[in-house]
């Protein structure tokens, strides 16, 4: 069961990078659309768009932030075999299901893993 634990905490740190390289990428996306607006259009409307564009990037980058950090976390001391880090896991695991369908197989995993008695014991010797 501890390769069980491994594999499912090198998944949530992959796929929590993921999220956050998302942001990230996002982020500059909508960046770089508020700098081109910025630098080709000088109409009173294009001065009232950029703080919009600016605006909506922050709000996706600490959304899917906020959503992909706790999946690092919870990966690093799942690895660590952190009493705190199975409870968190498997509240992770919980809101992974509505994600179809990668977060579904990764939620059902996790929540098999460790839901099951000999995960429970590496967690508690630890």
């Amino acid at each position: 069961m501890e390769q069980h634990v491994k594999i499912l905490a090198i998944l949530h740190i992959v796929f929590g990078s993921l999220g956050i390289m998302l942001a990230l990428g996002l982020l500059a996306l909508f960046g770089g659309i508020a700098g081109l607006i910025g630098a080709s259009d000088y109409s009173p409307e294009a001065h009232v768009s950029i703080p919009i564009l600016g605006g909506i990037a922050a709000f996706i980058f600490f959304f899917l932030l906020a959503i992909s950090l706790p999946g690092v976390i919870a990966g690093i001391g799942l690895l660590q075999f952190r009493s705190w880090a199975r409870t968190l896991t498997i509240v992770l695991s919980v809101l992974d299901l509505i994600h179809v369908p990668f977060g579904t197989a990764l939620g059902v995993y996790g929540l098999w893993v460790l839901l099951s008695q000999g995960s429970e014991r590496l967690f508690r010797t630890a």
